[in-house]
């Protein structure tokens, strides 16, 4: 066991569901999407989509992927607040965080929200024994991974791809993708998105 000290897990300061909510009603008005038809586009029910809109649920990181490719925008433009000017600084006690149903995986974006970007940064945790899978994202995505602590197997297009402390790995995410932790610690990664072009 090296005795690296493993970075303390930011907590989540000002709630997401309120944000996403405004977002996702702007979002679906200006396509002139119902909530039955949207529901539809995206797979999921159209109740949790309502409770969403007006931030009565704390969407989960795979709704709300499915609603940003069912919309045609990026992961960011769903959970955005307002622009801010540089330098910003975005302290880990601060940070928004994201997780899945079982609360196995986070996610913690690592750039400022409320801006059109074509590239997203992300510091990603994972439980011991965790897994979280991601739908495909729009044609041309690329994600860059790096493995900061832990090891994790990266599945793409059912190919198995593992990963150790201070591996990388590059790969198309226009395809299924899942992450899973395989070793005995929480596993610590850095995800860069670049998408083919601006989403939103």
């Amino acid at each position: 066991m090296s005795g690296r000290k493993q970075p303390e897990p930011a907590a989540p300061v000002e709630p997401l569901a309120p944000t996403v909510g405004a977002n996702l009603r702007r979002l679906r008005s200006t396509r002139g999407l119902s909530l039955e038809r949207l529901a539809r586009r995206a797979g999921v029910s159209r109740a949790m989509l309502s409770q969403t809109e007006l931030g009565q649920s704390a969407p989960t990181i795979n709704l709300l992927w499915k609603v940003a490719r069912a919309l045609e925008v990026n992961f960011a433009t769903l959970v955005a607040g307002p622009g801010a000017p540089t330098p910003v600084l975005l302290p880990a006690r601060e940070g928004r965080l994201l997780t899945n149903q079982d609360g196995t995986f986070s996610s913690r974006a690592l750039f400022p929200l409320g801006e059109r970007r074509r590239a997203e940064f992300y510091e990603l945790r994972l439980k011991v024994r965790g897994e979280e899978s991601a739908t495909p994202h729009p044609a041309g995505t690329v994600e860059n991974l790096v493995v900061a602590a832990g090891s994790v197997t990266v599945d793409v297009d059912g190919a198995a791809h593992r990963l150790e402390a201070s591996d990388a790995i590059q790969f198309n995410a226009d395809a299924t993708h899942s992450y899973r932790n395989v070793g005995t610690v929480e596993a610590v990664m850095y995800l860069v998105i670049t998408y083919a072009h601006d989403l939103g």
